[in-house]
């Protein structure tokens, strides 16, 4: 493996990231396939709106678990973020399970998304693999984590301007479309929102499925706490964070609740289930030229726009786990560009082990690594609450002034208790929903063995210190 300069040479990562970079990063880890591909399932098992209730809801979840974060990553910004705090603040065990739940859920979701994009290339090259793009987009992520971090961040903050500006005109176009400004084939006569007050009304389906819905929902706002992974690279912490999570939180509701209001109010809930891309159709209907093309591409830069923040998230998380001498020192070496490139092979390679498992093993492995995947989001927003609320108790106990946290969570200890609780309730939820109970079956045992593994290594070790502020 490449070896950079040590740790004791370069402790700290470079600090290179501006706010626009920490905005776009967050905004490109949440804006992928579960809105431009799954929102019309949404729509179709909740109704026009239970989808909206749904992502208004998961939006609060998100919000509140934000403002947690908030505080944590302005007083201690570190890169590793909640692993370190909840080191710290609810103990090493619980530090070191956070950071493997959170490392694996960004290294299936990266596999996953080489294996997408190589089948959407075989809308315009069909004769070539799959496996060929697959290889050949993993390698364009890999070089643009590892040339260096103001490279990741150049890269990221365009890939993420594309969805956004997508997002932005199909908002307004389709607004235009409700409100009979613009014709679309098939509404010449629709009355402005039939959808939301025709057949079976806003819930057709009633109330449940909003729960139901709303566990994926919160996957789908999953991403926004990469602002805590990017606190140790950023070059003004304590006023760009609080920026970036004010303005992540409310463009990301926009986007998402605006998208979906418009995608419920132009196709009734009954057909939306069938609908492979939701956004296509619309384009399609409303007559604009290339509509699949355009939303194929825009689609491709998603995908490549959610693995490369998920490549950059899962190597800081190694990295971190280095750091507090969990893991082996070789992942904690970065280069001379403030690259941890060791971490980066490693999340690269078992990325690419998950893209294999996907085709080899996907009614087994593969089948797991989601499942503990999509568990681990709600888990990690579980512990960033839990910290925050930690961190004020300790922080007052050591007689420190409110006044000197240069960012507060609002309402406390109400705001960590509330996103604490509605995480666990998603969490129980899954229960419920037997597509997606396999995410409790793998979850909860994957936690486990992580707490069991922690202590038996460490066992005649005295308790590995927490990060520093």
């Amino acid at each position: 493996m490449g070896m950079g300069s040590t740790n004791k040479e370069q402790p700290e990562l470079v600090r290179k990231m501006k706010s626009r970079h920490l905005f776009m990063i967050s905004l490109g880890g949440v804006i992928g396939t579960g809105l431009f591909l799954s929102s019309g399932y949404t729509i179709n098992q909740a109704g026009p709106g239970g989808a909206v209730l749904a992502y208004l809801i998961g939006g609060l979840i998100m919000y509140l678990v934000m403002l947690c974060l908030g505080e944590l990553s302005v007083a201690m910004p570190v890169t590793g973020s909640f692993q370190s705090y909840a080191t710290k603040y609810l103990g090493p065990a619980t530090g070191f399970t956070v950071g493997w739940l959170y490392w694996l859920t960004w290294v299936v979701t990266v596999g996953s998304e080489f294996t997408a994009s190589g089948i959407l290339m075989q809308r315009w090259f069909p004769d070539v693999s799959v496996w060929i793009w697959s290889a050949f987009f993993a390698a364009l992520l890999f070089i643009f984590n590892a040339v260096s971090v103001r490279f990741f961040a150049e890269s990221e903050f365009w890939f993420a301007g594309v969805k956004i500006i997508v997002i932005i005109l199909f908002i307004l176009i389709g607004g235009g479309v409700i409100l009979g400004l613009i014709p679309m084939e098939g509404r010449e006569n629709a009355a402005v929102l039939s959808n939301f007050t025709g057949e079976g009304g806003l819930f057709p389906n009633g109330m449940l499925p909003v729960l139901f819905v709303m566990i994926s929902v919160n996957f789908a706002f999953s991403g926004t706490e990469l602002i805590g992974i990017t606190a140790g690279e950023s070059e003004n912490p304590d006023k760009d964070i609080p920026k970036s999570i004010k303005n992540v939180v409310w463009r990301t509701l926009l986007f998402f609740v605006g998208a979906i209001f418009v995608l419920a109010a132009l196709i009734p809930w009954q057909k939306a289930g069938v609908i492979e891309s939701p956004f296509v159709h619309i384009f399609d209907r409303i007559g604009i030229p290339y509509a699949a093309d355009i939303m194929n591409f825009v689609i491709l830069t998603a995908l490549l726009s959610v693995g490369n923040s998920g490549l950059y998230a899962s190597t800081r998380m190694l990295w971190s786990l280095s750091k507090e001498n969990m893991i082996s020192p070789a992942l904690g070496r970065i280069t001379a560009r403030g690259v941890p490139l060791n971490a980066l092979i490693v999340s690269m390679l078992v990325a690419c082990l998950s893209l294999l498992s996907s085709v080899v093993a996907a009614d087994t492995v593969y089948i797991v690594l989601i499942g503990i995947s999509g568990f681990a989001v709600v888990a990690v927003w579980m512990s960033i609450a839990a910290s925050q609320f930690m961190f004020r108790r300790h922080y007052l106990r050591a007689n420190g002034r409110l006044e000197d946290l240069k960012y507060r969570t609002p309402l406390y200890p109400f705001v960590p208790i509330a996103a604490f609780i509605l995480c666990l309730i998603s969490c129980i939820g899954l229960y419920f929903d037997p597509a997606q109970r396999v995410a409790l079956y793998y979850g909860v045992p994957f936690v486990a063995v992580c707490y069991v593994y922690y202590y038996v290594k460490n066992r005649r070790k005295r308790p590995v210190p927490g990060a520093q502020p």
